[in-house]
């Protein structure tokens, strides 16, 4: 199973077709800001299913009931979707990673600092932020097999486009 996981659009479209047409992915996640943006590529790529939660810049926005944190099993493996804001991630992701591993995920998948960051904690949890798939054109890929995260990677702007 593949895993496309965007962040914070704030309105930019573009990027997000793209990486939808060209990677395929079985599933798509936005952890917010602008959630109308994961509505938006939900109705054109109806084929996709979307998971989405709602970010700090979504306020009066987003229907009544979109989360600001959920968990979602896909593939087997067990995610937590979050903004990140909550967290206040800008600072440090201790107290994201704290809730991760209380909650006993496998990954857990922020935005809001629109910096990527890929990584495994010494427990083996995902640590995934796919930067800014609006302003930067990033996101980031989550490879599932039998159960359990195989690859999780970057994709860009420029990798899509060659």
């Amino acid at each position: 199973m593949k895993i496309l996981v965007l962040s914070d659009s704030h309105s930019s479209l573009r990027f997000m077709r793209l990486a939808l047409q060209k990677i395929r992915p079985d599933a798509f996640i936005h952890l917010g800001d602008y959630y109308q943006d994961a509505q938006t590529m939900a109705k054109e790529f109806p084929e996709i299913p979307g998971y989405f939660v709602a970010g700090n810049c979504d306020s009066g926005r987003t229907p009544m009931g979109v989360p600001l944190t959920r968990q979602e099993k896909l593939g087997g493996v067990k995610l937590l979707l979050t903004h990140g804001h909550l967290f206040r991630v800008k600072q440090d992701t201790a107290a994201l990673i704290r809730e991760a591993e209380t909650d006993r995920v496998q990954a857990v998948l922020y935005g809001h600092t629109h910096v990527p960051d890929i990584r495994q904690t010494e427990t083996g949890l995902w640590v995934v932020n796919p930067g800014s798939s609006g302003l930067a054109g990033t996101a980031a890929v989550l490879e599932i097999e039998n159960e359990r995260i195989k690859e999780c990677y970057l994709v860009s702007r420029r990798d899509l486009e060659e």
